[in-house]
């Protein structure tokens, strides 16, 4: 069964959206809208191409499955980062730890998942604590690698705070190594980025360091 068999009056090129510029980088406007019928028949000619049958009950609904689904974990929420006045002057480190996130490996599309640390040293305004949790699935739902979502939790709350200091760490298990390639079972990257006295304190960094359990 052919892509054209599944949908007559569907073209492949309808739904190539994505292209690659001289560099091999993808090249994709950040506000090109989701186009789930699209990404419908990508799959189906994916699953077609990797000698799939899509007449089966079982893949026959794929397809669709599949397109909503990355929709899903490929769409960013929006949301405000709310912040309130430092009326208190409180000047010691705030700590969200196990913030549990999930991203696709923006390498091969396979999930990795772990845990989020978040901590900041108030400066002259604070943040609703949830928003902590909030920026770091923001930033995951999008093809992703570890190293690039740690500096944007990072800097997206350096930015919007402009606290005294920030630091962040993650540590996730890559199915990209679990399912494939070396296939190492159990491996977890850890990832850090800090930003001000959390950075350049050595008291402080220790401080950081224990209370999310870094080596």
């Amino acid at each position: 069964m052919t892509i054209s068999e599944l949908h007559p009056t569907a073209s492949v090129d309808q739904y190539r959206r994505l292209r690659f510029d001289e560099q091999g980088q993808l090249d994709r406007a950040v506000d090109t809208p989701v186009d789930l019928d699209a990404a419908e028949l990508a799959v189906a000619d994916l699953l077609v191409a990797l000698g799939q049958d899509l007449g089966t009950g079982d893949l026959r609904d794929t397809p669709r499955r599949v397109a909503t689904a990355l929709a899903d974990l490929l769409t960013p929420r929006p949301f405000s980062m709310t912040t309130f006045a430092n009326d208190e002057g409180y000047d010691e480190l705030v700590v969200m730890r196990d913030i549990t996130f999930h991203s696709l490996c923006a390498h091969h599309l396979l999930p990795f998942i772990g845990v989020a640390h978040v901590a900041y040293v108030p400066g002259e305004r604070i943040v609703g604590l949830s928003k902590l949790a909030r920026v770091v699935e923001h930033f995951a739902r999008r093809p992703q690698v570890q190293e690039r979502l740690t500096s944007q939790v990072a800097d997206a709350l350096e930015g919007e705070l402009v606290p005294r200091g920030v630091g962040v760490a993650l540590e996730a298990t890559h199915l990209c190594m679990s399912l494939r390639g070396v296939r190492v079972d159990g491996a977890r990257t850890r990832t850090t980025a800090v930003r001000g006295v959390v950075r350049d304190d050595p008291a402080t960094r220790s401080e950081f360091s224990m209370l999310v359990g870094a080596p």
